[in-house]
């Protein structure tokens, strides 16, 4: 058997790698909060030196993004700190590690997609924290893939498409118009890092270290994809709100937002096969599994 440490088994992508099917001789390890604390490094790498893991799958963060501007320190020691703890304890056990990471590393101010080696610059406590564990998995990692996504959704967890259903009741939503990204299943982020992690194991010599990108196929606004979102619930006989497209200054936010996100995928689908997932899809599935809950 071959052991894969996973942490945030809570989180959204963590649960949908629990739900994946996996080969045979894979056994996942994800314990919880009380036994790997990412908010305490020292026995995060104390865990897993002393574990036989065969490989790290890291997606657990920090994400309450407009919190941690109140919460830096907190911020640092799970998305920075957590991360170095890991990516050392891998480089030990010479095992490969997997790392999550966000679009939130880069500023939004370039117009074109993000390509993996631009130069990052976060305005955010959340996206400098992020950048931090990058950094530490990057020096410390040998064998290492850090994966960024942006605009995580799934039908657990706290995310947008949640949200707008939560509120929907409402006569009226005002929603941002002018940041741009791609959303993007959790459940499709979790394939990815499955594919990435058995390829590793499998075929160590034809499994490219380094950073990589994976996101949907379609950018949008978060104003086009809570209109999708609601065509979905008025579909299914939902009453649904009016939706009032506005600028981001009209909604002053703790932490400030990339105004782009959308990031290019083609390293990741050049060097292992990977290609974007179909948010539309995805969001039809998502709805489903919410509206039959």
């Amino acid at each position: 058997m071959r052991k894969i440490l996973i942490t945030g088994a809570t989180g959204q992508v963590g649960k949908a790698l629990a739900a994946l099917s996996w080969p045979d001789n894979i056994l996942l390890d994800m314990p919880a909060r009380q036994f790997l604390d990412l908010a305490n490094p020292d026995l995060v790498h104390s865990h897993v030196s002393s574990a036989d893991y065969s490989a790290i799958i890291n997606c657990g963060a920090y994400t309450a993004v407009d919190r941690a501007e109140d919460e830096p320190l907190e911020a640092y020691r799970i998305n920075g700190l957590a991360p170095a703890a890991l990516a050392k304890a891998a480089a030990g056990l010479a095992i490969p590690m997997l790392h999550v990471s966000t679009d939130y590393v880069f500023d939004g101010k370039k117009t074109d997609p993000y390509l993996e080696d631009d130069p990052i610059g976060p305005i955010s406590v959340y996206g400098a924290s992020k950048a931090s564990g990058e950094l530490a998995v990057r020096c410390l990692s040998a064998n290492h893939v850090i994966l960024r996504t942006s605009w995580v959704f799934s039908s657990v967890g706290t995310n947008f498409v949640k949200t707008m259903l939560r509120l929907s009741d409402r006569p009226q939503l005002r929603v941002v118009a002018d940041q741009h990204g791609c959303p993007t299943a959790a459940q499709d982020i979790a394939g990815a890092l499955r594919d990435i992690v058995l390829r590793k194991l499998d075929r160590p010599q034809d499994a490219p270290t380094g950073t990589y990108h994976f996101s949907s196929d379609e950018a949008t606004t978060w104003y086009d994809f809570a209109l999708a979102i609601f065509a979905m619930a008025k579909e299914a006989g939902l009453a649904v709100p009016s939706v009032e497209a506005i600028e981001t200054k009209d909604y002053p936010t703790a932490a400030r937002r990339p105004a782009n996100s959308v990031m290019s995928t083609a390293r990741l689908e050049r060097d292992y096969g990977i290609r974007p997932g179909q948010w539309r899809r995805a969001l039809k599935d998502t709805f489903a599994s919410l509206h039959q809950s």
